[in-house]
């Protein structure tokens, strides 16, 4: 007896219900609704919070517990980044402060971020305030608690 089971996906704010369980970037992106396909990069949220890339010719194994999260850009290029020793990959050229504390894992609230700056004073970033990571090189952030104690 062959039962057909099928697996739900949630590509950025949408859930769609697909029924092979081993599934391309290209399908993803087709099933999305995101044409044409090789303008978009589409990345997998890792377990971690991390981001995968997934080229159009890559499998995903769908056969995981709960729904499996994609996130697109329409871009031709992605953008590489570390928070805290993570390194992250990113479909645009800005991100705002408050997304680097949430791919951070901490609060936004008690946690700061800053851009290292190398030979120079390292740089606040606003939870509202953009960075812009087409500059040459990785842009590395680190997060700490806002408040400190003057001795």
């Amino acid at each position: 007896m062959v039962t057909s089971q099928n697996y739900r996906v949630k590509v950025d704010e949408n859930t769609y219900s697909v029924s092979d369980p081993v599934i391309t970037g290209l399908q993803l992106l087709d099933t999305a609704g995101k044409r044409p396909s090789d303008e978009f990069l589409i990345f997998y949220l890792l377990p971690d919070g991390q981001l995968e890339e997934i080229r159009l010719d890559e499998t995903v194994d769908l056969r995981q517990r709960g729904v499996e999260r994609f996130i697109t850009w329409r871009s031709d290029r992605s953008f590489r980044f570390v928070i805290d020793g993570r390194r992250f990959e990113w479909g645009a050229p800005l991100i705002t402060g408050l997304k680097l504390k949430q791919l951070a894992g901490v609060d936004p609230q008690t946690y700061g971020v800053w851009l290292e700056v190398r030979g120079g004073e390292d740089r606040p970033v606003e939870n509202t305030e953009t960075v812009d990571l087409t500059a040459p090189g990785v842009e590395r952030f680190f997060t700490g608690k806002k408040t400190t104690t003057e001795g």
